[in-house]
């Protein structure tokens, strides 16, 4: 299985699931939906996904080389439909490890309410699909590099914070 297949397996156990019984995206304003006020923002493409947003008039694809080196990003107008939303939307505010796992995303904490409350939290059929997700995707050599490049951008960010007091 290449690495879009899996992206596309692991889209289709995360479509139905959300991290509330409900919209979550209410309670934040669909927060993680918005780009910042810089302008900055989106999801990161898992490898391989960025296939399925070639020809999408609801979703711009950017280049972005914070986590890997040909990475990209997408984002949207704040609004999409649920089975063309990208893999880093349908886990939120959970993430993939490259152990196969499906943890707290530390960069929720900056956009999404729900960060607080845990994994406890969240609905248990969305956990329990995010955790079978992040094992197709961690399966697969080439997600589990840029999942262990993930978490430490993601280290480094955390760190940056600590350091300097910067909040996102």
């Amino acid at each position: 299985m290449d690495a879009l297949e899996r992206v596309v397996r692991a889209r289709k156990i995360l479509e139905e699931v959300t991290p509330l019984n409900s919209d979550c995206g209410r309670i934040c304003g669909h927060a993680c939906c918005r780009q910042d006020e810089n302008g900055k923002g989106g999801m990161l493409l898992f490898p391989g996904e960025e296939a399925l947003y070639h020809n999408s008039a609801d979703f711009t694809v950017l280049k972005d080389e914070s986590v890997v080196p040909d990475g990209a990003i997408v984002t949207c107008f704040g609004h999409c439909d649920r089975k063309e939303r990208p893999l880093s939307c349908r886990f939120f505010p959970l993430r993939p490890t490259a152990g196969g796992k499906a943890v707290m995303d530390r960069r929720s904490s900056w956009v999404c309410p729900l960060y607080a409350a845990g994994k406890e939290g969240l609905s248990p059929e969305f956990v329990s699909a995010a955790g079978e997700a992040a094992k197709i995707l961690a399966e697969s050599e080439e997600h589990a590099r840029f999942l262990a490049a993930l978490r430490e951008r993601i280290l480094y960010e955390t760190r940056e914070e600590m350091l300097w007091g910067t909040e996102k």
